[in-house]
């Protein structure tokens, strides 16, 4: 039986907790130790969206967290169907959108975004506007990143935009494990079980 360890999920854009619920309850099923945050602005905690919430802020809520409460160094990261900005790149830097506003309304998704029905209502009354600082401020990193050990991208085959150049450049990368998997963009929602899998292996 593979070791227990603690894991700590990072939702995307326009969501919360609830978003990685299904992983998290799987991981905990399986005897790990797991920690979701909501980002600051977002979810349960979009009450807080009116404090200039950027991306330093969003940061700062993850690295508090492991700070806070896991001891352990970080054995491996998984990004699934993400964006590895360079030092000083935002999202906006790199999809060529820069929206205006304080705030960015969810976009609409099409219906095949989702499993069924039940999803797309329960998607869609979750999600809540995203602080548009969060989008545009640069990201300062130092690549410490890299000297992980384990490092996974998992990529959503079902959508073709916009990371399939991204999981191409990193299948090249000795230090990378590209895995695919044939669905929409919400993996977490759409194939909770393959990416629990996944998630448990990389320990």
């Amino acid at each position: 039986m593979r070791k227990p360890a603690t894991f700590v999920l990072v939702h995307g854009a326009w969501a919360g907790a609830w978003a990685v619920t299904r992983i998290a309850d799987r991981l905990t099923a399986k005897g790990h130790r797991v920690y979701a945050p909501t980002l600051s602005g977002l979810g349960e905690r979009s009450h807080l969206a009116a404090c200039g919430i950027n991306l330093t802020t969003h940061v700062n809520d993850i690295v508090n967290e492991i700070t806070w409460k896991i001891r352990e160094r970080i054995a491996s990261i998984v990004y699934v169907d993400a964006f590895i900005p360079a030092d000083g790149q935002s999202f906006a830097d790199i999809t060529g959108w820069n929206p205006d506003g304080a705030m960015v309304a969810p976009p609409a998704m099409p219906e095949d975004a989702f499993a069924n029905e039940a999803d797309q209502a329960w998607v869609t009354s979750k999600a809540t506007p995203q602080p548009t600082a969060t989008l545009k401020e640069g990201l300062r990193i130092t690549g410490a990143y890299q000297r992980v050990a384990k490092k996974v991208y998992v990529r959503a085959t079902g959508w073709a935009r916009p990371f399939a150049a991204l999981a191409h450049t990193l299948k090249s990368d000795p230090g990378w494990t590209v895995i695919e998997i044939d669905c929409g963009h919400d993996v977490a929602n759409l194939r909770p079980d393959e990416l629990t899998a996944i998630l448990d292996a990389s320990t």
